[in-house]
C-alpha cells in the first residue's frame, strides 16, 4: 500500500496535499473540516499587512495622506474599527486549531513592504503557528522602478522577518520577474525553509456600463497549471528551498504531475470552492492508485522524476516543445 507521507520546509505532513490559503481556511468549522478530508497541512486565510499597521495606528482620526497606510486602501478601512479585534481573532484560530487538529498550521501574511509591521510575526509564532507563508503581492507597474529595486522587496521583507521568528518560512511569488530563475535561486538562498510557486494576482474587469473596475477570474482554472508546472519543474533540485506548487490544480492528475515536476507540496484552493473540501479525499485517492499503479511505495519515488534536473530532454520544458508544435516537426 502506498505511503503518501512526505516532508515539507522540516514538517512532516501525511501527505503533500495543502489547503492553500482562502476563505474557506478562516473558521475552526473549516479547518476541522479540511482535517478530516485528509489534507496534509492548512494554510491560514491571509492578514493583511495594512491590518497590523492600522492596529499600530491606535488613532484612526490621524490617518491622512502622510500617514503610512497605502492611500489606495483607506476607501476599504475607513471607519473600520475592528482591526484589533480581527488580529486577536487570528492568533485565537490559530490557538484553537492547534488544540483541534493534528496537521501542520500555517500562519499567512499578505505583504507588499518591510516596513514596520514584521514584528507582528513573532505573535504568530507565540500562538502556536508551525510555519509563515508571506504572500508578496508586488506588480512591477512602477515605470521609475528598476528590476532590481521591485526585486529587493522580497530580500527586504525575508531579512525582516527572519529576526522575529525561528519558525519555517514560507515565500508565495508571483511569476513578473525580468529574471524569474535567478530571483528564485537567490531568494532559496536567504534561510527560507520554503517557496510557493505561484500566487494569484487579484485580476480587474471593466464594467462598460457603470464605468467602474471590477473583480474578474477570482478562482484558477484548470488551464493556468502549465505555468507553475514549467517553473515547479525547472527549479526542483536547483535551489536550496522547498517548493510547493500552486495555482491551476484542480484533480487527481494535476496535482501528481506537480509531484513528478518536483513539487514537495501542492496548494488548492479553487477546486475546493469548486467541488467542496470533500475533494481533497478525491485527488488523493487518485494519487494513491497511481502510486500503487506504478508500484511507487513512496512519494519521493516519483517526486521530481519529470524535473528539468532529472529529465532526459530538459529542452522539453524550454523550447524544444514549442518548435516541435508551431514548426510541425
Amino acid at each position: 500500500m502506498a505511503n503518501l507521507q512526505t516532508f515539507f520546509i522540516g514538517l512532516k505532513l501525511r501527505n503533500p496535499l495543502i489547503a492553500a490559503s482562502s476563505g474557506l481556511t478562516n473558521s475552526i468549522e473549516d479547518i476541522v473540516e479540511f482535517d478530516k478530508y485528509g489534507v496534509g497541512a492548512i494554510v491560514l486565510k491571509s492578514l493583511f499587512e495594512e491590518e497590523i499597521r492600522i492596529e499600530m495606528e491606535k488613532d484612526l482620526a490621524k490617518m491622512n495622506k502622510e500617514s503610512f497606510i497605502y492611500p489606495e486602501t483607506m476607501d476599504f478601512y475607513d471607519g473600520y474599527d475592528e482591526v484589533d479585534d480581527l488580529l486577536s481573532s487570528y492568533l485565537k484560530l490559530i490557538a484553537d486549531a492547534k488544540k483541534s487538529v493534528s496537521v501542520p498550521i500555517i500562519a499567512s501574511i499578505n505583504c507588499v513592504t518591510a516596513e514596520k509591521w514584521p514584528y507582528y510575526a513573532s505573535n504568530l509564532q507565540d500562538a502556536g503557528a508551525d510555519a509563515l507563508e508571506l504572500n508578496i503581492f508586488s506588480l512591477p507597474s512602477d515605470f521609475s522602478h528598476t528590476p532590481e529595486k521591485d526585486e529587493k522587496l522580497y530580500f527586504d521583507i525575508v531579512e525582516a522577518i527572519m529576526k522575529q521568528v525561528n519558525i519555517p518560512v514560507v515565500l508565495k511569488i508571483s511569476y513578473y520577474s525580468s529574471n524569474l530563475a535567478s530571483l528564485v535561486y537567490r531568494l532559496s538562498k536567504t534561510g527560507i525553509s520554503g517557496m510557493t510557486l505561484f500566487n494569484r494576482f487579484y485580476s480587474p474587469d471593466i464594467d462598460i456600463h457603470s464605468f467602474e473596475v471590477q473583480p474578474s477570474y477570482v478562482y484558477s482554472s484548470p488551464k493556468d497549471l502549465p505555468i507553475s508546472l514549467r517553473w515547479i519543474a525547472l527549479m526542483a533540485g536547483r535551489v536550496e528551498c522547498d517548493l510547493a506548487a500552486s495555482t491551476g490544480v484542480h484533480d487527481g492528475e494535476a496535482f501528481i504531475k506537480q509531484i513528478l515536476a518536483g513539487a514537495d507540496a501542492v496548494q488548492v484552493a479553487s477546486a475546493f470552492y469548486k467541488y467542496g473540501k470533500e475533494h481533497a479525499l478525491k485527488m488523493l485517492t487518485d494519487l494513491e492508485a497511481y502510486m500503487d499503479e506504478h508500484n511507487f511505495k513512496t512519494i519521493s519515488d516519483f517526486k521530481a522524476k519529470m524535473s528539468y534536473a532529472r529529465a532526459d530532454n530538459p529542452a522539453a520544458f524550454e523550447r524544444a516543445q514549442f518548435m516541435k508544435h508551431f514548426a510541425g516537426k
